[in-house]
C-alpha cells in the first residue's frame, strides 16, 4: 500500500473511531448547528495562521476552543436566542476567513483543500497531530462518559447529584472543537460535522443503549471512510465528499433494515 494511502486510512479511522461517541452526544443533544458553526469558524483560523505566520493548525485549534468558550458564554449572558446567534456567527466567521485570504495575494493556497478536505495529502506530520488529538479526545470522553450522559438525560437531576453541569458542558463543547479542528484536514471545514452527525444518526436506530449507539456510531463511520477512500481511489473523486456520500449511504440503508434501538 502507498505510504499516502495508508496515511489517509490511519487519519480517517482515528477520526472516525472519535467522532462516533463525539457524534452521539451532538446527536442526543441536538447541537448539530453548534458544531456547524465551529466548523465554518476553522476557514477564519486558517486565515488568521497565514497572517500571522503561525501554523494553519495550531491557529485554528486555538481558534475553534476560543469559539467554543465564546458560544457558552454568549449563551448564557446575551438575549438571543442560541440559533439566532449561530445563524449569525456561522456564516460571519467562514465569510471573514474567505476576505482575509483574498487580501493575501503573496500566499498560494487551496482553498478548495480547506474548505473539502485533501485526505490523500496528509503527510506524517499530520498524521501525529490527528492520531494524537483524537486520542486525547477519547481518552477525555470515555473518562468523562457517565457525567456527560448524565447532564444530556437529565441535567436538572445531575446538578441536584453534585455534578459540575457547566463545566460538563464546556469541556462537551471544547472537546468539539478539538476534533472539528483535527478533522479539518480529512473533510474540509463545509463538511466536518457530517462525519458526527450521519454515523451516529445511523447508529441510532438500531442501538439499545448509550454505549451501543457510540461503538456503531464509530464502526459506521470507520466504514464510511475505508469506503470513501476505495471510490476515490478506484474512481478518482475527491476523498473527502467521497467519504461523506459513503456515510450518507450507510444512513439511508439504516432505514431499509428493521429498526431495533428504543
Amino acid at each position: 500500500m502507498a505510504d499516502f494511502l495508508l496515511y489517509a486510512l490511519l487519519a480517517g479511522l482515528a477520526l472516525a473511531l472519535v467522532a462516533g461517541p463525539l457524534g452521539s452526544f451532538v446527536v442526543w443533544r441536538r447541537m448539530a448547528y453548534f458544531g456547524d458553526t465551529l466548523s465554518h469558524a476553522a476557514l477564519l483560523g486558517v486565515a488568521l495562521g497565514f497572517l500571522l505566520d503561525v501554523s494553519p493548525t495550531v491557529a485554528v485549534t486555538v481558534g475553534c476552543l476560543l469559539l467554543a468558550v465564546l458560544l457558552v458564554t454568549l449563551q448564557q449572558r446575551q438575549p438571543l436566542a442560541s440559533d439566532t446567534l449561530l445563524g449569525i456567527l456561522a456564516p460571519s466567521t467562514l465569510s471573514l476567513g474567505l476576505v482575509v485570504l483574498s487580501f493575501m495575494h503573496e500566499v498560494r493556497i487551496d482553498l478548495m483543500a480547506y474548505l473539502f478536505g485533501d485526505l490523500l495529502a496528509i503527510s506524517p506530520t499530520d498524521l501525529v497531530w490527528i492520531l494524537g488529538g483524537s486520542a486525547a479526545v477519547l481518552v477525555l470522553l470515555v473518562t468523562l462518559w457517565r457525567p456527560l450522559l448524565a447532564i444530556t438525560v437529565h441535567e436538572e437531576l445531575a446538578k441536584v447529584e453534585g455534578l459540575p453541569v457547566a463545566g460538563l458542558r464546556m469541556a462537551l463543547m471544547l472537546l468539539i472543537a478539538v476534533v472539528i479542528a483535527v478533522a479539518m484536514k480529512i473533510v474540509g471545514v463545509l463538511l466536518i460535522t457530517s462525519l458526527l452527525i450521519i454515523p451516529a444518526a445511523a447508529a441510532q436506530r438500531h442501538a439499545r443503549s448509550p454505549e451501543q449507539m457510540a461503538v456503531g456510531a464509530s464502526l459506521l463511520g470507520m466504514l464510511a471512510v475505508c469506503g470513501g477512500l476505495a471510490l476515490s481511489w478506484f474512481k478518482d473523486t475527491p476523498a473527502g465528499p467521497s467519504i461523506v456520500v459513503t456515510a450518507a449511504a450507510l444512513f439511508l440503508l439504516s432505514f431499509v433494515l428493521p429498526r431495533r434501538g428504543v
